[in-house]
């Protein structure tokens, strides 16, 4: 195996792990988050919740441990699959950029790399991003039959809706991956460095990450609640993005398009740490081995 392919073979094995990871240690957050995008203090069929620590105490005590985990499958396929993929296609893109540079790329280029690399995911995985919301958002209050798994939901949404339902939610989901993984993924190619040299200087361990936890907070919402099951005669609550703005605009304001981000904020900081931590450990490891072979 070439250098190259090792590398990038590398690369997406750390970025599995690392999804992994963040999932299995924030889903009942995530739960949360969803739960709170979607509630428009209309017609709904989720219980009201007062706050993070309320809903999780709800959700625990009226759905046990299997509600706090609902749609786990689904992300901790869509997590893997996409934080592998994420890396690939950004180390595959820096490559590209890097091309005859014997300087550094700038962070214009990581940018780049960033953006191109979350297009292309958000291709991949919406899907299973759509299935997973669904599943966190059935409660005892669902009218309609509910989804026994991750297959049953697939099945059933491209037997009823057809295959495009599966790609309801892509363009908020492109405007979340390519705007939120480049800034991420830039100050974290950034910060490396500045943190590398501070250590090359002063032989201290230690890293820092920053997170743009608020970042694309609507773009969430508005993904969220376009990808609702559709009611039972099999009419969406939400027709397009622009549906979801003005319905969430005219009956719930600004907030609205914020909601869920105190669960979203709790479980970003941390997941950001356990993504990076867990992705640059796997990564020395295999280096390691590699080198030991």
């Amino acid at each position: 195996m070439s250098s190259a392919s090792q590398w990038q073979w590398e690369t997406t094995t750390a970025g599995a792990f690392a999804g992994f990871a963040t999932v299995a240690a924030m889903h009942p957050l995530d739960v949360v988050r969803t739960r709170f995008q979607v509630h428009d203090g209309r017609v709904s069929n989720l219980p009201t919740y007062k706050n993070t620590a309320h809903a999780i105490f709800t959700i625990a005590r009226l759905e046990g441990l299997r509600g706090l985990y609902a749609g786990f499958s689904p992300a901790v396929l869509g997590s893997t699959v996409s934080r592998g993929l994420y890396f690939f296609f950004y180390g595959r893109a820096k490559q590209r950029y890097s091309k005859n540079r014997e300087e550094q790329l700038s962070p214009g280029l990581h940018l780049a790399s960033a953006a191109e690399a979350g297009a292309l995911v958000s291709l991949c995985t919406n899907p299973i991003w759509l299935v997973k919301t669904r599943l966190q958002l059935q409660t005892p209050l669902h009218q309609t039959r509910p989804y026994s798994g991750f297959y049953d939901a697939l099945r059933t949404i491209i037997r009823e809706e057809g295959w495009a339902a599966l790609y309801k939610g892509l363009l908020p989901s492109l405007f979340l991956q390519v705007s939120h993984g480049a800034i991420q993924f830039t100050a974290y190619e950034e910060l490396r460095k500045i943190v590398a040299n501070f250590k090359s200087k002063k032989k201290q361990n230690g890293f820092w990450k920053f997170d743009y936890a608020a970042l694309g907070g609507s773009s969430k919402v508005i993904r969220s609640r376009l990808q609702q099951r559709p009611s039972s005669e099999g009419i969406p609550r939400y027709m397009d993005s622009w549906h979801v703005v003005r319905e969430t605009a005219r009956f719930e304001g600004v907030r609205g398009f914020y909601k869920g981000i105190t669960p979203n904020l709790l479980k970003n900081v941390p997941a950001a740490s356990i993504t990076f931590i867990v992705y640059e450990n796997v990564l020395k490891f295999l280096k390691l081995a590699r080198t030991n072979e």
